[in-house]
């Protein structure tokens, strides 16, 4: 099984579509008036996101308490050049500078109230056990 789209919910569609084409590499599907689109990367992910005025809704959506969605960058480089990026964005808010975390090298910011990581995957030169 493959997993084929998320469901974003944000209240600035347009900013979150830019976000997500200026720093994470996804090309807009679609864009319906500004109250929803999709988007999609280079491994045919596609990552919908839904206005929160569709959910008879103005106020920016809150997420449950450690909800994130995260991105692998190659290395700890391209974490701090990721973070250098986007640090000025006046619509982002950076919780810290990259740096160790648990087993990887890696930072936080939040668009609204969803949090995002960057991080080098963890598993980069470890095998992965398989369960038995």
């Amino acid at each position: 099984m493959e997993l084929n789209h998320i469901n974003l919910v944000v209240k600035d569609v347009d900013k979150a579509v830019e976000l997500f084409a200026k720093y994470m590499d996804f090309r807009l599907l679609a864009n319906r008036n500004s109250k929803m689109a999709v988007m999609e990367n280079n491994n045919n992910f596609a990552l919908v996101i839904w206005g929160q005025v569709m959910n008879n809704d103005e106020r920016i959506p809150d997420y449950p308490e450690n909800f994130h969605i995260g991105f692998y960058q190659q290395n700890e480089n391209a974490v701090r050049c990721m973070y250098d990026k986007i640090k000025d964005e006046l619509y982002l808010k950076i919780v810290g500078v990259p740096k160790k975390m648990r087993n990887t090298f890696g930072f936080y910011f939040y668009f609204e109230n969803l949090m995002i990581e960057i991080s080098v995957s963890p598993f980069i030169g470890n095998a992965v056990p398989e369960n038995r």
